[in-house]
């Protein structure tokens, strides 16, 4: 549905931004809402400095319908009545506009910290607070449930094992939780703001680890905005290949997630088979450029290596082998009462809730809910062969663990399709000429989910401003209401079968 006050965009394509529509904040929350409430979903909602104590916010929507994006913005300065209370989707991107620049959403239900950074705070008087000491990680107030018999359990941030710091907050009646309540931000890195007056030497090494289970996902949506301003076309070589890539590290992830799904329940075949067998796909993306998480392989014009014939064989070889090995390991899950009676009707979220969070890839296919980047926002190699998209509609960890089964077997035809249909060619074109003044959207459907990058360049090609939303981003909120009314033991299953990414969101 078209949006009010708004331009209309498709994924990659780059704009003036003099033509990013600026209108005042009521008309701007408004246009928000009501595009939200006809379908629309928010992908990326930022603010940049515009000077004298003034703001820019900008709000990106997407219509997985039609293909389209919207964009929209409106100035502000120190606060603006909020979204939220009308608008779940905004929720976490208002909580973040008010910790990077001190612009308080008047109203907001739950105004706190998503990220713990005060580096580049403008007014820590966003939090209410009297005094202008240090946020420390978790140094906050929790949401509490009061009541008999009412308790509390604290997990993280430090946990067993090698893991990424988070805390868990969990509010219990007995073994049934009513409310877990997710605090991030330990692995802030600041990456975003390290982007601006990029790109330059070190971008593109920020774009390979902003999480680095996605390398491939994260700079190949880099490299479509670069491409985009230069208005540089990649070969359809390239393009197959970043195509095989992607869906490399789709195969690796969605394969350690089940055997790891697997493991949660003590079900030892298939933890063990996957394990070994993610060990494989990772080789196969080593196989292409040296490096199983593939750092160095996707670049702005392409890709830095090539694959020859005799490699591609080995691929193809390797990879219908792996095929069967994964069969025979994933279908015993299907096939094992004890294993579908945890996962079914376990960590359920509804379509609703999905809709009204604003869930991407996985867990918001396991609710039915039929959105992937690569067939509602095609670009690359997906603008010439789509993948269908795989949904499962029961929400609960059994379709989010079924929905990764189904993609894997459609990322192993589409790959075994690209070796054999792709045609030799020049793997990388250049693309260094500076954009100014530009605005562009970026989607790439990574093995999470829906991975959004905006850039803004300013009258020199630079980036003033650069926005990345992983999947993580919207999804976390999920694992917390997949809780609500769960046995508390189920925490590790349910967080487990969404699998998100503590890097990815804080940056």
């Amino acid at each position: 549905m078209q949006v009010s006050n708004a331009i209309s965009l498709y994924n990659c394509q780059s704009a003036d931004v003099k033509q990013i529509p600026v209108v005042v904040i009521n008309k701007f929350r408004d246009s928000i809402i009501e595009a939200v409430e006809s379908g629309n979903r928010i992908v990326s909602f930022f603010a940049a400095p515009a000077g004298a104590g003034v703001f820019v916010i900008y709000a990106v929507l997407a219509d997985d319908n039609s293909g389209k994006l919207y964009a929209l913005s409106s100035r502000v300065s120190d606060s603006y009545p909020s979204l939220t209370p009308d608008c779940t989707q905004a929720h976490l991107f208002e909580r973040e506009i008010a910790e990077q620049w001190g612009i308080k959403p008047v109203n907001h239900p739950w105004l706190k910290p998503v990220r713990f950074h005060s580096s580049y705070m403008k007014n820590q008087d966003a939090w209410n607070r009297n005094t202008k000491e240090q946020i420390l990680p978790s140094v906050m107030d929790f949401y509490k449930v009061e009541g008999e018999e009412i308790h509390e359990v604290a997990v993280g941030p430090v946990h067993a094992g090698i893991i990424e710091p988070g805390h868990f907050r969990f509010q219990c009646h007995g073994e049934n939780v009513l409310n877990l309540e997710i605090s991030l931000g330990y692995q802030h890195r600041g990456v975003e703001q390290a982007l601006i007056g990029g790109p330059n030497k070190k971008t593109l090494y920020y774009m390979q680890t902003l999480a680095g289970d996605t390398t491939i996902g994260h700079t190949t949506a880099y490299s479509h905005l670069i491409e985009s301003f230069s208005g540089s076309k990649v070969s359809l070589r390239a393009q197959s290949l970043r195509g095989i890539a992607l869906e490399l590290e789709r195969l690796a992830n969605h394969t350690g997630d089940l055997g790891a799904l697997a493991g949660d329940i003590g079900y030892l075949p298939t933890s063990s088979f996957c394990g070994r067998i993610r060990g494989d796909f990772l080789n196969l993306t080593a196989l292409m450029c040296g490096n199983r998480f593939g750092r160095g392989l996707v670049c702005p014009g392409g890709v830095g290596f090539d694959i020859s014939d005799k490699n591609s064989e080995t691929l193809a070889e390797k990879l219908m082998g792996y095929k069967k090995d994964v069969e025979v390991a994933v279908e015993l899950l299907w096939n094992t009462p004890s294993v579908l009676a945890r996962f079914e009707e376990t960590g359920i979220v509804q379509p609703q809730t999905c809709k009204e969070l604003g869930l991407v890839g996985v867990a918001a296919r396991a609710c039915g809910v039929e959105i992937d980047c690569r067939y509602n926002f095609p670009a690359g190699i997906y603008s010439f062969m789509q993948i269908p998209v795989s949904v499962w509609n029961t929400g609960d960890v059994f379709a989010r663990a079924y929905v990764r089964w189904l993609e894997i077997q459609r990322s192993i035809a589409f790959i075994l399709d690209q070796i054999k249909t792709s045609q030799p060619g020049q793997i990388k074109t250049d693309c260094k000429t500076a954009a100014a003044g530009k605005f562009c959207v970026s989607l790439v459907e990574g093995w999470r989910g829906e991975i959004c990058h905006v850039a803004v360049t300013d009258s020199d090609g630079s980036f003033s401003s650069y926005k990345i939303t992983d999947p993580s981003f919207h999804n976390w909120t999920g694992l917390a209401m997949a809780l609500r009314d769960q046995q508390i033991s189920d925490f590790p299953l349910c967080n487990k079968s969404f699998n998100l990414s503590y890097c990815g969101h804080d940056l």
